[in-house]
């Protein structure tokens, strides 16, 4: 799904998140010197920015075209960052070989008790855990109309907004982890139109691009509606679209 689209149009946006969720690691551990894994890395972002900070780095991502982009921006930025191409959640990389663990809107989309158990399998006793989430605390226009389309969810389902909630987050990361903090921030998402707005969801955002992939012309031509009509109301006198999206970053202590 993440090699459909250009998701270095996704990964820009959210580039500042990717640095606020290795400071927030920072902050818990130094990291100049420690071993770090960005999982779930996409472009590298969170990668090159633990590098930049003096960790040693391992960036895992499932998709080759993704961590193809992030080999190149280490070699422009000059980072000697270790690539490896796996599941988040079946790494195959050797237990207890981190001392810190991050990822940037990346691990919440997999299935989380398997994630978590990777996650503590890889890093050592009080080994730090960084990583950032949406959160569902209202309606947001890239979103709801994806929840609209593909209809309730089972009721065992997991969203990745879900570790956004902090009584979620705590207890999905209780057995393996202490110290579990969340710290809120709102991203805001800015486009210079409506029409290049829709153009992100139509083309360039993978998730939205693969869902419209599945779909049928008529469905895709509703779908494409309901987008419109969500970020309508975010048009400014401009003609820009500006919209608050809310997340939050968790940090959390290797037991």
């Amino acid at each position: 799904m993440w090699a459909g689209g250009r998701y270095e149009s996704v990964a820009e946006r959210i580039a500042v998140i990717a640095g606020e969720t290795v400071a927030a690691a920072d902050r818990r551990q130094p990291l100049p010197g420690t071993a770090l894994v960005d999982l779930a890395c996409g472009t590298g972002s969170a990668a090159l920015a633990a590098a930049e900070r003096g960790a040693v780095v391992t960036g895992v991502d499932l998709t080759p075209e993704l961590v193809a982009i992030a080999q190149r921006h280490a070699r422009s930025a000059g980072h000697d960052v270790t690539w490896v191409i796996a599941d988040a959640t079946e790494t195959t990389l050797p237990e207890q070989s981190f001392d810190a663990a991050v990822s940037n809107m990346g691990i919440i989309f997999v299935e989380p008790r398997q994630q978590v158990a990777e996650i503590a399998r890889l890093l050592k006793p009080a080994g730090v855990l960084a990583f950032s989430a949406w959160k569902r605390t209202g309606g947001n226009p890239l979103f709801d109309p994806i929840v609209e389309a593909l209809g309730p969810q089972p009721e065992r389902a997991f969203t990745p907004d879900q570790w956004g909630d902090p009584a979620i987050a705590t207890e999905r990361l209780a057995a393996d982890f202490t110290d579990v903090e969340i710290h809120d921030g709102t991203l805001v998402w800015a486009f210079d139109s409506l029409d290049a707005a829709r153009h992100f969801v139509r083309h360039e955002s993978p998730m939205h691009v693969d869902l419209f992939g599945r779909l049928d012309r008529a469905a895709q031509d509703r779908l494409l509606s309901a987008f419109t009509d969500a970020l309508t109301p975010d048009v400014g006198d401009d003609g820009g679209v500006r919209f608050d999206a809310p997340y939050a970053v968790i940090t959390a202590t290797r037991r």
